[in-house]
């Protein structure tokens, strides 16, 4: 198999994947190392097929989902889990985490957790790593990407998460016609 067909094929997997890929998995059904399978997605993202690496592996972007949003979360290292817990259980997912960086810009971390076992995943490959979350960088403020089923499920997450103080601001939302948002709001939820 020649390396066009390798990326054809990786393509196709990762099209009918449910769940992600990990390079490693790539690398051993294709017999080949895990910095060619890298190095494959890196030439299928440049032409265009819109992947996405997450800490469990390699994803395909769909479509936005019907209703995503964005919000302000501020909490410590030790309060993380208990965050994503908070959220999937509320019925959203949480996309991304996103921080402001004085020097570098937007830094953006691929999370894709909809599920405590996938929090539970990502916590244990932080401490695994011994690596510091994002939010570390900005004084524990964080943005997160939300997909929600529904309004309701976003209404249950932002009260959910503005009772335990986690809740920093709401930022506006891309589904502001569902939400009613036009512009963020910067007023921090006190923790009752």
């Amino acid at each position: 198999m020649n390396a066009k067909e390798r990326r054809s094929q990786i393509r196709q997997q990762l099209l009918s994947a449910s769940v992600p890929v990990s390079a490693s998995a790539l690398a051993r059904q294709f017999e080949v190392s895990r910095q060619i399978i890298v190095g494959d997605i890196a030439l299928l993202r440049a032409s265009g097929f819109p992947i996405t690496a997450t800490p469990r592996g390699y994803l395909v972007l769909e479509k936005p989902a019907a209703h995503t949003c964005t919000i302000a979360c501020r909490h410590s290292r030790q309060d993380l889990l208990d965050e994503l817990y908070t959220i999937v259980d509320t019925g959203c997912t949480v996309v991304d985490v996103v921080v402001e960086h004085p020097v570098y810009g937007q830094l953006t971390g691929n999370l894709a957790i909809a599920s405590r076992y996938e929090a539970d995943l990502f916590w244990q490959a932080l401490c695994r790593h011994q690596a510091a979350p994002l939010c570390q960088l900005t004084g524990d403020v964080h943005l997160h990407t939300l997909t929600y089923p529904n309004p309701d499920a976003l209404e249950r997450c932002r009260q959910a998460l503005a009772q335990k103080g986690y809740l920093w601001e709401e930022a506006p939302c891309c589904d502001a016609v569902a939400c009613g948002k036009s512009e963020a709001h910067f007023e921090p939820q006190k923790k009752n």
